[in-house]
């Protein structure tokens, strides 16, 4: 008859790594809204980042990210009267000249081009910019974008047009996922379709690490930006909207990225095969090594102690498969769970047969009779 297999909580052990830096608040900034957040979208820091604001030459992220979703960059794009008279910052195109998809996502996401974005605009949605700006807030409201609303697609002042910090870092994230759009976010400069780049994101050139993304200026909008940095394994989002002056943008982006690079970090938190608990096997002696199916890392404030929480039976019923799982390994920041893994059986054991539970039970009773025997025993 088999026992129940009755669930035990080990010990909750503190786990803390240490840090190079002291436990600093944010920087002060002068902004209408920050968020500072990693890869995976976990927040870090936030100031009125729910706040709808203009986001100026931002929205060409989600002009790039539906372009490249929708074209091949080697596709040519002849270039129209309407893409002309948008003005602002442009690349000079000229009417009836063809570019490629790529050539004008470079213009667009490098140096802002607005005639460039209108003219991928009227490209995707068939001659009709409008019907492209819908196709913006359709993807928005896919992205879960619940405070962005497109009016254009360039993002020039107009009614109708914002976003939040917090949306800005999730579009930003999702256009980092495609390959070309990582490469041309990085571009410090360059030629290209015969006219020279000039590239408005002034970290690319002053601080280490950076590797995008998009910033903007508008009357409305002020000096707005989202960047990203990577350093070692951790890769950090700043998205500051409603600067005063291009410098100070760039000097509270900075302040903020090192803040995050300081405070936080990314740890490996569950390793993969190493054995976290036991249980014990029916009929013998020897005990079952609960292992981690996975390993798992996480970005956590370094030196901020977390709790490892390893829930497991007692004792397993049998037969037991070679990876089955049979526990749970639980990471918890405060009351967040950071990471968390099944434990698995190490090996495989056999439900036992006759021979091997009736010699077990003879075993145990002469290891109980020889006790007794050595209790009575005077010397």
């Amino acid at each position: 008859m088999r026992r129940p297999a009755l669930v035990l909580l080990l010990a909750a052990t503190a786990l803390t790594w240490p840090t190079w830096g002291s436990a600093a608040s944010p920087p002060a900034v002068k902004a209408k809204a920050v968020v500072v957040g990693d890869s995976s979208g976990t927040v870090l820091y936030e100031l009125h980042a729910d706040q709808r604001l203009a986001m100026a030459s931002i929205t060409k992220i989600m002009t790039a990210l539906l372009t490249l979703e929708r074209t091949r960059p080697a596709q040519r794009v002849q270039i129209k009267e309407q893409a002309l008279s948008v003005g602002e910052s442009t690349f000079h195109l000229r009417p009836g000249e063809r570019l490629s998809v790529r050539d004008l996502l470079t213009a667009a996401l490098v140096q802002s081009a607005n005639d460039a974005a209108y003219a991928l605009a009227a490209y995707v949605g068939h001659g009709k910019v409008k019907a492209f700006v819908r196709l913006m807030n359709e993807r928005a409201a896919e992205l879960g974008l619940n405070d962005t609303h497109y009016a254009r697609p360039d993002g020039l002042d107009t009614r109708g047009h914002y976003s939040t910090a917090l949306d800005t870092l999730k579009l930003a994230r999702e256009a980092m996922k495609k390959r070309l759009f990582r490469k041309i976010v990085r571009m410090t400069g360059g030629v290209v379709a015969g006219r020279r780049l000039y590239a408005w994101n002034d970290l690319l050139r002053i601080y280490p690490g950076t590797i995008g993304v998009k910033t903007g200026h508008t009357d409305r909008a002020g000096w707005s930006e989202v960047a990203a940095a990577k350093r070692d394994r951790l890769t950090l989002y700043a998205v500051l909207l409603g600067s005063p002056s291009r410098t100070r943008r760039n000097r509270d982006l900075a302040a903020l990225l090192d803040w995050g690079f300081d405070q936080y970090g990314r740890v490996r938190l569950i390793s993969a095969g190493r054995n976290y608990a036991t249980a014990a096997i029916p009929f013998s002696d020897e005990r079952l090594p609960l292992v981690a199916a996975r390993g798992s890392s996480a970005v956590v404030k370094l030196a901020r102690p977390l709790v490892e929480q390893v829930s497991a039976p007692e004792e397993v019923d049998l037969p037991v498969a070679r990876g089955q799982q049979v526990g749970e390994i639980r990471i918890y920041d405060g009351e967040r769970v950071v990471a968390r893994r099944p434990l698995v059986a190490a090996v495989a054991v056999d439900e036992p047969g006759l021979r091997q539970r009736v010699g077990w039970y003879a075993g145990r009773a002469l290891d109980e009779a020889g006790d007794m025997i050595s209790s009575l025993s005077p010397f």
